[in-house]
């Protein structure tokens, strides 16, 4: 029977220890929190979006940090494997806009204990407030861990510490430096999904202020980089919610290579120029002996008003009727393309995940073994594996932790 050691109780953890035991291990799990599952338990706002019923391609284009690396763990755990697995687990699944797949309870821990009992089940010895402080390798071949300065030796060692977006559930870099030491290569450690902050004062009048259906385009240096359309918020630092949080990894990038980073705010992208022209036009008939910043409530929340006006050189107080063509074309303009300057990212404590990590190019795509030390296996967000909001981190993990477990265990 092989002894298989997990070094981290999260998602891909917690999935490599169901699938090594399933296939004939003797497996014991460190985790150094009290309980398992501390991340797991806070994605989808507690709700847990265990993953999206989009098919492998899909899925893959959505994880935009190095997805095809997944695609033969994809291929033998595709998300409709994650909800089967699930269900067989007696957690019920429902889907949700954008193909969001969640438990029908809404309760991240109905999932985490239904893990955490199907370990139970196959004898996975869990030991939870227990660090792992080394993993040790002889001749480039794994001997084990080093737990509160004890040796315990493994025929194979699979590492799912996470990345070091929200440290306080555990996410440390601890992974990191454990494969720093045995050789691998990390690559640049940057926060996805995670706020902007901007440089503009008017930021702070818009706090709390959300925005649908606008298009955010992502320039760097003046030149277009992306552009996605969807949903985003205001806060008293800058901007978040799902578009920012998508184009963040890429903003992160650039900002890291001292780009002039921006932000274009469509605010009607269902529009062209001359229709928004139109409707403006209709609005100031209808509020013909208005003044524009009462003008405009039919067209923009009340709290943008002063913002665009202002950004378009318009006098809030001059009445629509004295408002000239060219003066108009100003408003149009700001309304397809708010500019706002992006000076850093939130920091990475505050990220949804970690961008970078252990080199995929060190890993075995098929097994999730390192190609460098032989019994070593990285799942998770410890690789430099990331995704989109929407499950598709979740459903890398459960896929990496399948092939991992199973892989370790033959």
């Amino acid at each position: 029977m092989k002894q298989i050691i997990i070094v981290g109780g999260g998602a891909g953890g917690m999935m490599a220890a169901i699938r090594a035991a399933e296939n004939g291990a003797q497996v014991t799990l460190f985790e150094k929190m009290k309980t398992l599952g501390r991340k797991l338990g806070i994605t989808g706002k507690g709700r847990c979006n265990i993953t999206n019923i989009a098919d492998n391609p899909e899925i893959v284009k959505n994880i935009v940090g190095n997805g095809k690396f997944l695609f033969s763990a994809l291929k033998n755990f595709s998300s409709s494997d994650t909800v089967n697995f699930f269900e067989s687990l007696g957690v019920a699944t429902k889907v949700e806009r954008g193909g969001r797949i969640f438990p029908e309870s809404d309760n991240a821990a109905e999932v985490i204990d239904a893990l955490t009992k199907r370990m139970a089940f196959l004898g996975v010895d869990v030991r939870t407030n227990s660090p792992v402080t080394e993993i040790l390798a002889e001749g480039r071949k794994i001997r084990g861990v080093l737990v509160d300065g004890k040796i315990i030796e493994a025929d194979a060692v699979i590492l799912a510490t996470g990345g070091e977006s929200y440290p306080a559930t555990g996410s440390t870099g601890d992974g990191f430096r454990f494969a720093k030491r045995l050789g691998h290569t990390v690559t640049n450690i940057l926060p996805a999904l995670v706020p902007l902050e901007i440089e503009e004062d008017f930021i702070s009048d818009l706090q709390g202020l959300s925005l649908r259906n606008v298009r955010v385009k992502l320039l760097a240096d003046g030149v277009l980089v992306a552009e996605l359309f969807g949903e985003m918020l205001f806060t008293h630092f800058g901007v978040s919610g799902p578009v920012i949080l998508s184009l963040s990894r890429q903003a992160a990038q650039l900002l890291a290579q001292k780009k002039f980073v921006e932000l274009e705010i469509n605010l009607k992208p269902a529009l062209s120029p001359e229709q928004l022209d139109a409707r403006i036009l209709r609005d100031f008939d209808k509020f013909r002996r208005k003044e524009i910043k009462n003008a405009l409530v039919d067209l923009m929340p009340v709290k943008l008003i002063p913002v665009i006006t202002d950004l378009a050189y318009l006098d809030e107080t001059k009445r629509v009727d004295e408002i000239t063509q060219a003066e108009r074309r100003r408003l149009v303009d700001i309304l397809r393309g708010v500019p706002l300057t992006v000076t850093k990212t939130r920091p990475i404590t505050e990220a949804i995940v970690t961008a970078g990590g252990i080199s995929v190019k060190e890993i075995n795509p098929k097994t999730m073994e390192s190609k460098l030390v032989s019994g070593l296996f990285i799942v998770g967000e410890v690789a430099d594996v990331d995704g989109f909001t929407g499950g598709f981190n979740l459903q890398a993990a459960w896929a990496m932790g399948n092939a991992a477990g199973i892989a370790a265990a033959l």
